[in-house]
């Protein structure tokens, strides 16, 4: 009886380590998803690009505080101008808020101009865990060589007004901008801030 109890204890321990955090500076969590087109991703498909992860709900007043001016989708050109892989990632679970169907998402995609490479539909949750992303916004910033170069916020003002952008410091911008300079990024994580992700 007492090998059996260590062996269920031994399987708790090892469950929750499946969504333990990523880690900066390590291999990025790999995964699968399907964009609101129905297309397959994988994050092994864009070994040798850099690649953004911008968890999303376009419901969230964190979120809106940055696409109803523009800022968002400045920073998704001008990353995919470069060759920068942006996916943003929808974790909300059917009946929660932000959640959308394929044709829902493309129509907000179409609402707001968003410049983004693909919108993965993440209702399960699967994405979003393994990645322990906790807000909207909640940005990740991997490298050519697929490893987590920047995890957190999208910039250093968590107020919820859309004028405190312009003198926020933007942490994705300033790791895309240490990455394709070939230099270690500066600020590697930060907290992120913003609603909770609707799981």
């Amino acid at each position: 009886m007492s090998k059996l109890l260590t062996a269920l204890f031994a399987l708790l321990l090892i469950v929750p380590a499946a969504y333990a955090a990523p880690t900066v500076g390590e291999a990025a969590p790999n995964f699968t998803g399907i964009d609101s087109n129905g297309v397959e991703h994988s994050l092994s498909d864009f070994k040798g690009k850099t690649v953004v992860l911008e968890w999303s709900n376009h419901e969230c007043p964190f979120v809106v505080k940055h696409y109803k001016p523009g800022n968002m989708q400045k920073l998704q050109k001008q990353a995919t101008d470069d060759g920068v892989i942006w996916l943003t990632v929808v974790s909300s679970a059917e009946g929660k808020q932000g959640h959308t169907t394929g044709d829902e998402a493309n129509k907000v995609i179409e609402e707001v101009g968003a410049h983004s490479t693909a919108r993965i539909l993440d209702e399960s949750g699967e994405i979003g865990k393994l990645y322990d992303a906790k807000t909207t916004p909640h940005m990740f910033v991997i490298d050519q060589e697929g490893i987590l170069a920047y995890a957190g916020a999208i910039d250093s003002d968590s107020r919820f007004s859309s004028d405190s952008i312009a003198g926020a410091t933007n942490y994705v911008t300033a790791a895309l901008e240490d990455l394709a300079a070939s230099r270690e990024v500066q600020t590697p994580s930060t907290k992120p801030y913003g609603c909770s992700v609707k799981y």
